[in-house]
């Protein structure tokens, strides 16, 4: 399993804005000081302002800033927000239901390690990166 790049500027973006909590960010500066391209970020602050992750605010004083405190965002909140719930095979995802589950003996290794995996991304918050 690899994240993509994209959740790698997500969880830049997110440690950026938690490195000054409450503060407005403009675009080009979480960019600049991230290292991530701006048209990317963009797309990216809109996925996590849809999660709750961050807020924005309009106007010539506007900007995005984390609409939690640091505490209370994970590495999983991120993951999830750019990359959907996270499984290391569609069969270990909720509602999807594959022929084989009964008869196959690695569904269960799979489900399991999904799990730890979660677990090991929710206990991660970004207040312990600071």
């Amino acid at each position: 399993m690899q994240i993509t790049r994209a959740t790698d500027y997500a969880i830049r973006c997110v440690y950026c804005l938690a490195r000054h909590p409450g503060e407005l960010w403009m675009i080009d500066d979480i960019a600049r000081e991230m290292e991530i391209p701006n048209s990317f970020l963009a797309k990216i602050l809109q996925k996590l302002a849809r999660a709750q992750i961050v807020e924005s605010q309009r106007g010539v004083r506007g900007g995005f800033r984390l609409a939690r405190a640091p505490e209370e965002i994970s590495l999983h909140d991120v993951v999830v927000a750019t990359e959907g719930p996270v499984a290391m095979n569609v069969c270990t995802l909720e509602g999807e239901r594959c022929d084989r589950v009964e008869k196959c003996r690695v569904h269960p290794v799979w489900v399991t390690i999904r799990q730890e995996v979660e677990e090991a991304l929710q206990k991660r918050k970004f207040a312990d990166f600071l």
